[in-house]
């Protein structure tokens, strides 16, 4: 690693201790950049590394609400508004008992970068709560929703920033948020993505980061002649991005065999079709039960419960691809052993830095073809940035050209990772290429912009 490089992570080391995720984020992103600092010596100059590792605004707030019993619960609100050079702040937010000030600025941090490639004008951010939606009554769900965005809206608008769904949040959340923020605000803006089709919200949106997922692996594959066609295919995960990742494996014609929670995963060799995936979705996104009951519908699939400790037994299932759509650092070396050991072609990430440092250079080193979720997982808020333009347009598109536009961005970000990479002598490490893509975009606009 370049020694400035290196004397800059440690000065971030420094001033942001007890955040290893965040740290993990910088670490991978400005590893790639020592090539790009001694063609670019400005970007130094303007300490580019330094200012872009500072959130320019982070929103703490406390969000007080009232159970079904009648009991005041206090949960904490934070919003990450990490970088604007290209656009407004655009990102998630999450509602999930792990959500803390350091992960969240590791997603704002990567959010940068990944929304920068998409070429759309957003900037990065990220939010959440401690909240856990898990076993709350949907009147439960809407007064937090209502109480967090009373502390939120003051400081998001369509012009500043642009939340949308992550963990813990969708559809349902995005309803009671938005209707919250219409009402304290007497306006009618798309100050929020992932909406319902009849109230501002774009098709595709709900699918686009699994579908996205798979174009991109598609791209992948096709510099080696090859395709996702016919591909036994492993997902972790069965929220909105594994469900959406194994409904576009079956349009494409490869063969999803799992799917997981945090209870376990399932295995179903004889693949996971049209009619199991609508039974996976009623299951979760309606009953919202647990993985394990997809094992007691079907015949001939195994169920594993969740074991402890750095092995996820998922992922030494014989499969040709891997999309890990859960959680981040959900692949850990070992993991990733057994990935290769299974000659594992391809790693699509659906999921946010779902392998650890470890993993990734053992991916790396065996050459395989490997897609970091900056640039993988980009085709959801590509889509965010789609339905930004359909609300400024008071219009809606169709689904075909959304899908198109989808594609046409996923086959844009590809090109932008492997021209990088190739242009800074790293050809095939899409890893050093998205870093190196994204960062030069949004290195670009800070310099023009001047010193904030």
């Amino acid at each position: 690693m370049n020694s400035y490089v290196q004397d800059v992570i440690e000065q971030i080391a420094a001033a942001n201790p007890g955040e290893p995720e965040f740290l993990q984020a910088v670490t991978e992103a400005y590893g790639c950049l020592g090539p790009v600092l001694e063609r670019h010596p400005e970007y130094r100059d303007g300490k580019l590394l330094q200012r872009m590792a500072e959130p320019e605004r982070v929103i703490m707030f406390r969000v007080p609400w009232v159970d079904d019993a009648g009991e005041v619960q206090i949960n904490r609100g934070i919003r990450v508004q990490m970088n604007s050079a290209i656009g407004p702040y655009k990102g998630g937010l999450r509602f999930h008992p792990t959500v803390r000030l350091g992960l969240l600025k590791f997603l704002a941090f990567e959010q940068v970068f990944k929304n920068a490639l998409t070429t759309l004008p957003m900037g990065g951010g990220k939010g959440g709560s401690d909240f856990d939606p898990k076993g709350k009554s949907d009147a439960e769900v809407r007064r937090f929703c209502q109480s967090f965005m009373t502390g939120l809206y003051r400081h998001i608008g369509q012009f500043t920033d642009v939340p949308a769904g992550d963990i813990g949040v969708g559809s349902r959340e995005i309803g009671y948020l938005f209707g919250q923020y219409k009402r304290i605000t007497n306006e009618f803006s798309g100050v929020l993505t992932g909406k319902g089709y009849d109230w501002g919200g774009s098709l595709i949106r709900p699918e686009a980061t699994g579908y996205g997922a798979v174009y991109f692996a598609d791209e992948m594959l096709a510099t080696r002649g090859d395709s996702i066609a016919g591909k036994t295919c492993l997902v972790s995960g069965s929220g909105n991005v594994a469900q959406y990742t194994v409904e576009k494996l079956i349009d494409e014609g490869a063969l999803p065999v799992t799917l997981s929670d945090s209870s376990g995963f399932i295995h179903d060799p004889a693949g996971i079709d049209r009619e199991k995936l609508e039974w996976v979705k009623e299951l979760k996104n309606v009953r919202r039960g647990r993985i394990r009951e997809y094992a007691e519908r079907f015949p001939g699939v195994t169920y594993a419960p969740a074991e402890a400790g750095e092995h996820n037994p998922l992922w030494e299932v014989p499969a040709d691809c891997a999309f890990p759509s859960a959680t981040q650092n959900e692949i850990s070396a070992t993991d990733a052993k057994s990935l290769l050991g299974n000659e594992v072609t391809a790693v699509v990430e659906g999921a946010n830095m779902p392998t650890t440092p470890e993993g990734v250079e053992l991916f790396l080193t065996a050459g395989i073809l490997y897609a970091p979720g900056k640039a993988a997982n980009a085709g959801g808020v590509a889509v965010s940035g789609l339905e930004m333009a359909q609300d400024s347009e008071r219009m809606h598109w169709a689904r075909r050209v959304v899908d198109e536009q989808l594609r046409s961005i996923m086959k844009s970000v590809h090109e932008q990772v492997s021209t990088a990479a190739e242009e800074y002598g790293r050809a095939g490490n899409y890893v050093a290429g998205a870093n190196i893509a994204g960062f030069c975009r949004v290195a670009e606009a800070m310099l023009a912009e001047g010193v904030e």
